[in-house]
């Protein structure tokens, strides 16, 4: 059986966000056992799973990126949307734009220090779009 929902997580600044408490308020009743599968429909956010407990790891993503893709480098030619757009687009490509994990008893069985996180690229992204699809 698959179900399938999309909702919109809350609008946030550029950073890298824990959002696994709003997700799971966003979805039904999980199966016994199953998958949970997330996509992200924008092209300059993604998502991943990561360390949820120590706050200086989500300082420490942002430096790293910033260092790996920084704003105006004189390559980009993607420039009308801001100094913030392409670098958006790169990063998101390098993190990707879906997680997926196994549903055990009824609940998302993710290790005790992983969270989902919202990658947001952006300086102001807005409400970024969830699609989630639960496999039981």
């Amino acid at each position: 059986m698959v179900k399938q929902l999309e909702f919109s997580l809350t609008s946030r600044p550029r950073g890298y966000h824990l959002v696994t408490g709003e997700i799971i308020k966003n979805l039904p009743q999980l199966p016994d056992t199953g998958i949970l599968h997330l996509f992200i429909k924008h092209t300059s956010a993604g998502l991943t799973l990561n360390e949820n407990a120590d706050p200086s790891v989500r300082v420490d993503f942002e430096g790293f990126f910033d260092v790996l893709v920084p704003e105006g480098h004189p390559v980009y030619t993607h420039t009308m949307e801001g100094s913030d757009d392409m670098p958006a687009h790169l990063k998101a490509s390098l993190v990707g734009n879906s997680v997926t994990i196994p549903i055990t008893h009824g609940s998302l069985n993710m290790g005790i220090w992983q969270g989902i996180y919202l990658c947001e690229f952006r300086n102001y992204g807005g409400a970024r779009k969830i699609v989630a699809t639960i496999y039981s």
